[in-house]
């Protein structure tokens, strides 16, 4: 089958313009799309604004994570995520630390940078120096361009320049560091960066290339630590467990990108339920697992004087409760008045939270009756429904994989087609 995936104009069509247009150069059927299409035209309306070439939307299952006491406060935490098991063993791993006080966070203020990209430089050290002579004015040009953060108590704060060397070039590289506040802030670093980029010209003699932000936002790192009563968690067998694991982990580089996965689930369920960037914040937590020059794990686990667990974990969260998807789309909104954060701090402060409970649940469980009993559990379900399986026949086909121990679509479809068969 030949696609011709070039149309002029494309873009100036309407969604359903589009989506009968992309049936037409498929050589699909409307029948076989239909999955793309987008059924509800208010929400296709704001999708439309989003994104660009929109023909629909993909619905993600949104629960609410319940037990969480965060500094003393209870919350209902909304999680966008298609991945079994994610919401209720957080919820889990809440009601357990709920125990011992439930989890305590800090975080720090929204610094996030910008970095614009000398190159030419015939002096580049005395260039970076020429920069920082000019610092005030670097910072008050920046300022200029958003007087509303100014007056909310952020804005540019100081520079940084560093040398970077490269294969066969050296650079330089000045840091604009600016405080953002509720904002995730990447349209105001870049906007502010774009702007300084004739006057660095001129400071250093050489060109700007790069004016974007960095999303090693190491400068806005939010912090969590819970501790898991052992009793509650299956005794001191499971709590050396959880402890191995994480100690596998921190000294293996294979481990820790599954372990950090772990963490992830949590963490990116609530960034995408607010309508947050989830590959801003991906990227930053990685990064910071290989900040000491190799890949390792995140969060760090121990044992205190009583033998309870004690989970810590501290991770960049660049998240903002201002602009972008967080205002413009209803569901990012709802979940974040059910939230009921006043800032974004203290957004990021909850998701670092969900992020260690759903590392201690996946580690509880792998320490204990192993991943696939609940995971798979949940994935059941999943297969009922893609084998065919309707109402009542849900848990029918749940039941009886679970008891062959065989969660796999060949299997549910067997099953399925013999409960059709026998009327039951």
């Amino acid at each position: 089958m030949s696609v011709n995936s070039r149309i002029p104009g494309f873009y100036k069509l309407t969604p359903p313009e589009r989506f009968k247009t992309i049936v037409e150069r498929s050589g699909l059927s409307e029948g076989d799309l239909a999955g793309l299409a987008a059924t509800d035209g208010k929400m296709l309306a704001i999708a439309d604004r989003m994104a660009e070439n929109v023909v629909g939307t993909l619905p993600i299952p949104l629960g609410v994570a319940a037990n969480f006491t965060i500094n003393g406060r209870d919350y209902l935490i909304p999680m966008a995520t298609e991945e079994p098991s994610v919401v209720a063993a957080a919820s889990n791993m809440a009601s357990v630390a709920r125990i011992h006080g439930g989890f305590h966070t800090s975080s720090d203020q929204p610094i996030m940078i910008s970095q614009i990209q000398v190159v030419g430089a015939k002096d580049p050290q005395a260039a970076r120096l020429r920069l920082y002579e000019r610092r005030q004015d670097l910072l008050d040009l920046a300022n200029e361009q958003d007087p509303l953060l100014v007056k909310l108590g952020g804005g540019a704060k100081d520079i940084e320049v560093r040398i970077v060397e490269a294969a066969s070039k050296t650079y330089v590289v000045l840091h604009l560091i600016v405080d953002v506040r509720d904002a995730m802030g990447a349209n105001a670093v870049n906007t502010m960066a774009e702007a300084l980029a004739p006057l660095v010209e001129q400071i250093t003699g050489a060109r700007v290339r790069l004016r974007i932000l960095s999303n090693k936002a190491d400068r806005r790192l939010a912090r969590v630590r819970a501790t898991y009563d052992c009793q509650a968690l299956g005794g001191p067998d499971v709590v050396d467990g959880i402890i191995d694991a994480y100690a596998f982990a921190a000294a293996d580089p294979y481990r820790a990108a599954t372990h950090n996965k772990g963490i992830m689930n949590g963490i990116i369920a609530v960034v995408l339920a607010t309508g947050n960037d989830t590959r801003a914040v991906e990227a930053g937590a990685h990064c910071h697992a290989a900040a000491g020059g190799r890949y390792t794990s995140l969060s760090h686990y121990e044992k205190d004087d009583a033998g309870n667990l004690v989970g810590t974990l501290e991770v960049p969260m660049a998240v903002g409760l201002v602009g972008g998807a967080t205002k413009t789309h209803p569901v990012a909104q709802a979940a974040v008045k059910l939230l009921g954060v006043q800032g974004a701090q203290e957004l990021a402060e909850v998701i670092v939270a969900v992020g260690l409970a759903q590392n201690t649940g996946a580690l509880r469980a792998l320490s204990a009756e192993g991943i696939q009993k609940g995971h798979m559990s949940l994935h059941a379900r999943n297969i009922a429904v893609a084998a065919g399986a309707d109402g009542d026949e849900i848990e029918k086909v749940v039941s009886r994989l679970k008891d062959g121990g065989h969660v796999r679509l060949d299997k549910a479809q067997a099953v399925l087609a013999e409960l059709r068969q026998s009327g039951g």
